[in-house]
């Protein structure tokens, strides 16, 4: 009887372990993010581009980014930019709007009053006198400040992004990488301690172009831990040709898979692009490239976000969106489904 009953126990000690797993593997696939940056929304609505499901029926953006398979939208924030676009109010409205739509919030700090990227990293005008004392305590204050904004609103992001693409670091010259780290360094956590502040549970990315290139994202978060640096995600961009991409998402993975080995955090892609009238190949990069993210141990790949696929008739003479001339999403986004 006694060998009946430890029998019974241990299958069932089977069952729920293997129910175990199969939970925790469902909840795993349940928070995977899918999204995209769509910060050119309320510009593009004000100047009369509307958009439209696969059946002709216009659709709210937001709306629409989730009928596609997507839970989470990326906004970008600029400091003071002349025309509005992408300041604070701004950031704030798109925020509602994301939140309303049932979807989360990825906030990336340019730390410019325009485009911050490998090119150019710009200071404001406002603070282009500062010292680095001044230039960390600015970072600070405008982080915080619009996070406060969020807040205000119930719309406080999931993930923040501390600078956009620093493949070279930001704030140039003062916090150029390759003239002096130790400032680069003390801007980031400028940053991730004024995130922290306002809510501990706020994961902050680091971002840098190219995630196939091991060498550029080793540089940058060696120099970071050598000066003590905090950060929770490490964040990628990935734009390969439509003839490389099977190479480059190759890439991808070895040093995804490296930075999780080095530093132990996870690891995000939060922006890809690819040419609107490529869209099987397209969907065939993206879907690769979630499979790959995902395939990191324990869960460390968390994510892949297009950027700005609502764009279409070569708006701002942008083409590598994801919506056809007819204003309609193609089969590119079909790998969000």
């Amino acid at each position: 009887m006694k060998t009946i009953l430890l029998y019974i126990s241990l299958i069932a000690c089977y069952a729920c372990s293997k129910n175990s797993t199969a939970q925790q593997a469902g909840n795993a696939a349940g928070n995977y993010v899918k999204g995209a940056d769509i910060s050119w929304v309320t510009q593009m609505e004000a100047s009369g581009i509307k958009f439209y499901d696969n059946n002709g029926v216009q659709q709210d953006c937001f709306a629409l980014m989730k009928s596609v398979g997507m839970n989470a939208i990326r906004l970008r924030v600029w400091v003071n930019p002349t025309d509005g676009w992408c300041n604070t109010s701004d950031v704030v409205a798109k925020a509602i709007r994301a939140k309303n739509a049932g979807m989360k919030i990825l906030l990336d700090f340019h730390y410019s009053d325009w485009w911050a990227d490998p090119g150019k990293q710009n200071k404001p005008a406002s603070w282009a006198s500062q010292t680095i004392s001044q230039l960390q305590a600015s970072i600070y204050n405008h982080t915080q400040s619009v996070l406060q904004a969020m807040q205000a609103q119930n719309v406080l992001p999931d993930w923040v992004q501390v600078g956009n693409e620093v493949d070279n670091g930001m704030l140039w010259p003062d916090g150029q990488a390759s003239i002096n780290m130790p400032n680069f360094a003390s801007f980031i956590q400028s940053g991730y301690n004024a995130v922290k502040a306002i809510n501990n549970n706020i994961q902050v990315i680091v971002h840098v172009s190219n995630g196939y290139n091991n060498d550029l994202f080793r540089w940058i978060f060696d120099g970071l831990k050598a000066n003590n640096t905090n950060w929770d995600i490490i964040g990628m961009s990935l734009y390969p040709s439509v003839s490389d991409w099977q190479t480059k998402n190759t890439q991808c993975l070895n040093n995804m898979n490296d930075m999780v080995a080095r530093y132990g955090k996870k690891v995000m892609i939060c922006e890809v692009g690819m040419p609107w009238d490529q869209a099987q190949t397209c969907k065939s990069f993206i879907s690769d490239l979630i499979a790959k993210n995902k395939s990191l141990p324990n869960n460390m790949g968390i994510g892949v976000f297009y950027w700005e696929p609502e764009c279409y008739n070569n708006w701002q003479g942008y083409t590598l969106g994801a919506f056809d001339n007819t204003g309609k999403p193609t089969a590119a986004l079909d790998a969000f489904k």
